[in-house]
């Protein structure tokens, strides 16, 4: 299959190379010079316009933001008919019910597929993917999502994806904050934070975002960015916007997004998002 990647950035690059890996033609797209400069090292071609790879039965989308996702949409317009989309993006339901309205007007098939698995799980082809689509349009594209991770079937009309990602980002919003408050509560009573976190990781109050962020929180701010400070900014803002349109509470949710905007207002929004235990060092500093 002639596979469109845009957006081979941080965790872009190894779902493409996934693909590639798996016997299609995999062409990239991003605007970043130092991205396509990558793809290139890691022997897939990239350019710098969607509008220069017309020729493909899939277009993957990777990119950080609706407003992206808004722009790619309308540069490819006039070439898209007969192409799958597979925006695996993390952009909101309503952000890819308007993407696919105006896809789906010039012709185009759209499979609303975002992923939860980090760059780490992304590199080994794990990615859980939430697909959402007509049902022989995942089976179309079913080998390229089986290149790069598990797909579950969760709905049949674009934005399905979307919603269980918003519930996921919830969880992990929330779940990263706790663990970094809970490192903090440890450090102000005394006790090393390291050896606490060896002991609780593994009972009933350890959680998989403990267990992968509370080792990096104990570092210093120049560990290794896995995901960035700012991308939880983005999707805890996302979160936050999917439960004020349908009304719901969600109070912790507001709590882990002000820490994150905390982090982001205090200069540390490319750290990786372990960090965001930044906010509490700098109030016991005060």
């Amino acid at each position: 299959m002639k596979v469109v990647f845009v957006g081979v950035g941080a965790i872009g690059l190894p779902m493409a190379r996934q693909i590639q890996q798996a016997g299609h033609q995999v062409l990239g797209v991003d605007v970043s010079e130092g991205s396509r400069q990558r793809a290139q090292a890691a022997g897939i071609e990239a350019v710098d316009d969607v509008r220069r790879a017309s020729a493909a039965d899939a277009v993957v989308v990777m990119v950080a933001t609706s407003q992206q996702l808004h722009a790619l949409v309308e540069q490819a317009l006039p070439q898209v008919a007969g192409q799958r989309w597979i925006i695996m993006s993390t952009v909101g339901p309503e952000a890819v019910r308007e993407a696919a309205a105006a896809l789906h007007a010039a012709g185009a098939k759209v499979i609303d597929a975002p992923v939860t698995g980090g760059t780490a799980r992304a590199s080994t082809g794990e990615l859980v993917i939430f697909a959402a689509g007509e049902a022989a349009e995942l089976d179309f594209v079913e080998p390229v999502l089986n290149a790069m991770g598990t797909p579950a079937r969760v709905g049949s009309q674009p934005g399905d994806g979307q919603g269980i990602k918003v519930i996921n980002q919830h969880l992990c919003s929330v779940h990263i904050v706790a663990a970094a408050e809970a490192l903090s509560l440890a450090r102000a009573l005394g006790l090393d934070p390291a050896a606490v976190l060896a002991l609780v990781e593994k009972g009933a109050a350890g959680s998989w975002m403990l267990s992968d962020r509370g080792p990096r929180m104990l570092q210093s701010t120049e560990v290794e960015v896995s995901s960035a400070i700012n991308i939880f900014v983005k999707d805890s803002g996302l979160v936050a916007a999917a439960a004020a349109a349908c009304h719901a509470e969600v109070p912790l949710l507001q709590v882990a997004h002000s820490r994150y905007q905390a982090a982001a207002d205090a200069g540390l929004g490319l750290r990786d998002d372990s960090q965001v235990i930044e906010t509490w060092r700098q109030v016991d500093s005060d």
